[in-house]
């Protein structure tokens, strides 16, 4: 039998590795051996010696709860867990610009808008990815561009979200030049419904488009409207090919 006082001193002495001291361990907290092991290893619960290591789905960050009802991990987004509806119903409710605008104005109405401007202009092949570009956003909020750039860690969430949506609907992993061309251009239409600035005079492109500020409802029912309709069309023609 081990004497614990001694071997516990000699690891403290740097004479024993982690894997002497307290056997074949697992997943729990980084020891940080001076031997330059690294491993993280568990360590039994005291209080609770009959306790196993940490189940190995276990994810990164916290939860939230979505429309639906659902768990949503937005540090550890599945592709399984992204929901039309979740994402209708909460880009719907979340105002453009932060909410400095004269009137509500959605970020699904926003999608909406775009789609149909794109479907118009270069048919229906990015039309899905015009309506999903800020679907992120249902999970991450509409965080304003001056800020978005500051924020730590925040493109890195923003893309693994979007990475999937992107494997949850079958789209292409980078977005279509054609979606981020009306993105960037649609600012000038949407400036209409802002205070005059001196900075607005570089958005000198806009789409043509006219806002409707659609009621929350509204914009929920248009956004999964467009979403039906183009989710049939796909299926159309991967029946005719």
């Amino acid at each position: 039998m081990k004497h614990w006082d001694s071997v516990a001193r000699r690891y403290v002495e740097h004479d024993l590795t982690p894997m002497e001291t307290f056997g074949p361990l697992t997943v729990g907290i980084d020891l940080g051996s001076p031997e330059g092991d690294h491993t993280v290893y568990w360590i039994p619960d005291c209080n609770n010696p009959l306790a196993g290591p940490p189940a190995n789905d276990s994810r990164h960050g916290d939860f939230m709860q979505t429309y639906t009802g659902k768990k949503f991990w937005p540090l550890d987004p599945r592709a399984d867990e992204i929901c039309i509806e979740d994402i209708a119903h909460s880009l719907s409710l979340q105002c453009r610009y932060a909410g400095h605008c004269h009137k509500f104005y959605s970020v699904a109405e926003h999608s909406v808008l775009m789609t149909r401007w794109i479907v118009e202009h270069y048919g229906n092949k990015a039309a899905l990815w015009a309506l999903l570009h800020d679907a992120s956003e249902a999970y991450l909020v509409d965080v304003p561009r001056p800020l978005k750039r500051h924020l730590r860690d925040y493109k890195a969430a923003e893309m693994n979200v979007m990475a999937a949506v992107c494997e949850t609907f079958d789209l292409p992993p980078v977005m279509p030049a054609e979606v981020h061309e009306a993105d960037t251009r649609i600012i000038a239409d949407e400036l209409a419904n802002m205070a005059p600035m001196p900075w607005h005079t570089k958005h000198d492109d806009p789409l043509g488009i006219e806002l409707q500020y659609w009621p929350p409802e509204t914009a929920e029912l248009y956004f999964l409207h467009t979403f039906r309709m183009l989710m049939a069309e796909r299926e159309n023609m991967r029946v005719a090919a």
